[in-house]
């Protein structure tokens, strides 16, 4: 899955497929967007690193952060060979979702520290 970023705004998109011309490419504000490059180890106070616990044969991923006005996780992202599922968040919510056991990539993004990502195996 990639996710690119526009630089200017913040818009942010997840490409189905992009393009592979020379000097072209998902463009927001006039310019390029920039590919975010998913962080797999949490290093910062706050949690970021998607993390899951097998339920029922169910996954529940959780994100172990705080959910302030200024700061939150704004989106979870399950992605699996089906296809995805997405669940967004606002501040005061509990960064979780509950999908059907499978082996997936986990992501996160968080409003100030960006784009984190854990395997499911």
């Amino acid at each position: 899955m990639v996710f690119k970023k526009c630089l200017k705004c913040g818009a942010l998109v997840k490409v189905i497929k992009d393009c592979t011309c020379d000097d072209c490419g998902i463009k927001c504000c006039g310019e390029e967007m920039k590919v975010l490059k998913a962080n797999s180890v949490d290093a910062a106070f706050e949690k970021h690193v998607p993390t899951y616990e097998v339920v029922d044969n169910n996954l529940v991923v959780t994100v172990n952060h705080v959910m302030e006005e200024d700061h939150y996780i704004e989106w979870i992202i399950v992605e699996t060979e089906d296809g995805h599922i997405c669940k967004k968040f606002k501040p005061g919510d509990t960064p979780s979702i509950t999908v059907p056991y499978t082996k997936a990539t986990l992501y996160a993004y968080c409003n100030k520290h960006s784009l984190w990502k854990n395997e499911v195996k």
